[in-house]
């Protein structure tokens, strides 16, 4: 018998010549999507639910109330005046009751293509025809609207009758509805990165670089999810944003990864450049992975058919003819 110590769990002990079957050990997987559902589907504490319901219930009240005052007042005054206050306190209700049924709606929309990924992962997973067909028939549906997608889901519709695969009919859904609108966002992500690497390089005001980032990154992630069937919304947009950066803080993923660190400095681009245009770098890598993240959250079917774009192709895209060029036609 012999002992070993693990740098996580303490002394193990392990007996000599004991049998180990390989297969029994368990399943290791870079897989992040159980840790991200899990962690997207996280809710607040009942406590913190009930606070929250318990301070906007007040403060609606307490609105409510002096708005019934001034009306009241006004009236006892002065009749015109009371009148146009009545009128004007109407439209105001009217308007945020718009604007709440028009938030409540992008929030529909942005959890209908969360639900639509997870049926079409598990048709997939499960092996069923039937349960594919069902997925890839809700996510037609999404984009019956879209009239640039008619002659997509007219082809979908015959070729999908014939088949009796369901990972078949879910990458056949994929490369014919979705693969589309992952060019247009992928130039979305393109775009931000651009503007958030120049604005970045070229404007020396203090904190106007971190002021366009967060105003690029929630334009790209406001048209991303638009692109994919998603409703805009002030509100839905800032929520989706929580749900980005949730996603990579759970996959670890905010550090930019290895290859680009590689790519950039091995290529001896930022010794080339001043600090400015090597910050314009970070900054664009940084917004690129935001928005892949995003795309991988607004997506309706989940990846298989395309790989999720690389940070790093997605960057050297975007700047692109932003940089001076050699004899050598290098950078």
């Amino acid at each position: 018998m012999t002992e070993e110590r693990s740098p996580l769990r303490g002394p193990v002990i392990v007996e000599e010549n004991q049998p180990f079957d390989p297969g029994a050990a368990p399943l290791v997987t870079d897989d992040p999507a159980p840790l991200v559902a899990r962690v997207l589907a996280r809710r607040a504490s009942p406590v913190t639910r009930a606070a929250l319901w318990v301070f906007s219930t007040l403060f609606t009240f307490a609105l409510s109330v002096a708005a019934y005052d001034f009306v009241t007042g006004l009236l006892a005054r002065n009749a015109v005046l009371g009148w146009a206050a009545l009128v004007l306190t109407g439209a105001a209700v009217a308007l945020a009751l718009g604007m709440a049924a028009r938030e409540w709606a992008a929030f529909w929309r942005l959890g209908k293509l969360e639900e639509l990924r997870l049926a079409a992962a598990a048709a997939r997973a499960s092996g069923r025809a039937e349960d594919a067909r069902a997925a890839v028939a809700r996510v037609a549906a999404l984009y019956a609207a879209r009239p640039e997608l008619t002659e997509a889901r007219a082809r979908l519709a015959a070729r999908g009758s014939e088949m009796m695969d369901a990972d078949a009919l879910v990458d056949q859904a994929e490369q014919l509805l979705v693969l589309p609108l992952d060019a247009r966002a992928r130039a979305e992500v393109e775009a931000a990165a651009r503007q958030v690497a120049t604005v970045t390089a070229l404007v020396p005001l203090a904190l106007a670089d971190v002021a366009m980032a967060l105003f690029a990154n929630l334009r790209m992630i406001r048209r991303i999810a638009e692109i994919y069937g998603g409703r805009s919304g002030g509100f839905a947009s800032l929520g989706l944003m929580r749900r980005v950066f949730t996603y990579l803080v759970a996959t670890g993923a905010v550090a930019l990864t290895d290859d680009l660190i590689g790519s950039v400095a091995g290529g001896g681009v930022l010794s080339k450049l001043s600090r400015r245009f090597g910050e314009g770098v970070v900054n664009a890598a940084l917004t690129a992975r935001v928005g892949v993240a995003a795309i991988e959250l607004c997506r309706p079917l989940p990846f298989h058919v395309a790989g999720r774009p690389g940070v790093s192709m997605l960057v050297s895209r975007a700047l692109a003819g932003l940089w001076p060029r050699g004899e050598d036609g290098k950078s």
